[in-house]
């Protein structure tokens, strides 16, 4: 069992950056894929990014360039670095893990971009 907990959302203006942590509890962290979904109401739940085991990783086309997906398996925590961030940015953030047949949400963070 693995268990989430997402922090560093908030209230930014537009062309601001935040950083957001997700922290895991459970063993071999280092195995799992970890990414951040985003959703906004009446809209799916969409990959934003993902960090694989060995480090390579995937974006979103609209936040390629402007977000970087990291992770520190000594920390079990895996973080988003969100620059440049646009108002169509905003919606609640998702932590995800997977490995193999098994998948972790944690509870969201809400990120809201706005003058």
């Amino acid at each position: 069992q693995v268990q989430l907990v997402e922090s560093g959302g908030g209230l930014v203006q537009p062309g601001g950056s935040l950083r957001l942590s997700c922290a895991a509890s459970g063993s071999s962290f280092s195995s799992y894929s970890m990414g951040w979904y985003r959703q906004v109401p009446g809209k799916q739940r969409d990959m934003v990014a993902i960090i694989v085991s060995n480090g390579i990783t995937n974006y979103r086309e609209a936040v390629r360039g402007r977000f970087s997906i990291s992770r520190d398996n000594a920390r079990n925590t895996v973080y988003l670095q969100m620059n440049s961030l646009k108002p169509e940015d905003t919606a609640v953030y998702f932590c995800y893990a997977g490995l193999k047949d098994r998948s972790y949400w944690g509870q969201g963070t809400q990120v809201t971009v706005s003058s």
